[in-house]
């Protein structure tokens, strides 16, 4: 058998390094996918942990005020959360703030969820500002920045609510893909997080 001696520098071949770059596309694909479902997983975490808190809110509001907060319609997919941080923040704010409060006041008398100051906030719930009082109008946002949807079980008239799961309320982020149904076995519902 011949041997073939090489002059020069030993080097790699065209395969070998063709080969290692091979492995490090392959490697680089499993952690970026790996990181992807890491952030998916811990986004659901911190929504139901959210839904959580704003639910034990809304039952102390309920406890102090006799019902759960209106929402602006109850039926279909719900309504966005704007009345939530009405509710469970800027009334009771409203109500501490002034020197005297109004006699006819009927609305929150305290803050139920300090984490839904914008002047404050670094959950993420909502919109930051910089003014000196909170705005009016905000709205509760999830992790991937979509706003919580909110039915109550019963309408303001006192009759059940047809379309809410729970006879209580209904609170819920409707996913990354930001696409809720009714029907709950619908494919926009997948990736729903839900308190029902």
């Amino acid at each position: 058998m011949k041997t073939t001696q090489r002059n020069g520098k030993a080097a790699f071949t065209l395969i070998e390094l063709m080969a290692v770059i091979t492995i490090i596309v392959i490697l680089a694909g499993l952690v970026i996918g790996g990181l992807g479902f890491v952030s998916e997983k811990q986004a659901r975490s911190k929504a139901q942990v959210q839904i959580q808190l704003l639910s034990k809110a809304l039952e102390e509001y309920k406890l102090d005020m006799g019902a759960y907060p209106p929402a602006a319609t109850t039926a279909g997919t719900g309504n966005s959360a704007i009345g939530l941080y009405q509710a469970l923040f800027k009334d009771g704010y409203d109500y501490t703030t002034p020197a005297t409060p109004p006699t006819s006041w009927t609305k929150a008398t305290r803050i139920y969820l300090t984490d839904l100051d914008p002047r404050t906030s670094k959950q993420g719930w909502v919109d930051t500002v910089t003014t000196t009082t909170p705005p009016a109008t905000t709205t509760v946002k999830d992790p991937w920045g979509n706003e919580y949807r909110y039915r109550t079980g019963k309408s303001a008239t006192g009759v059940a609510n047809s379309s809410a799961m729970n006879p209580d309320f209904d609170l819920w982020s409707i996913g990354k893909d930001g696409l809720t149904n009714t029907d709950l076995k619908h494919k926009d519902c997948r990736d729903d997080v839900r308190n029902f």
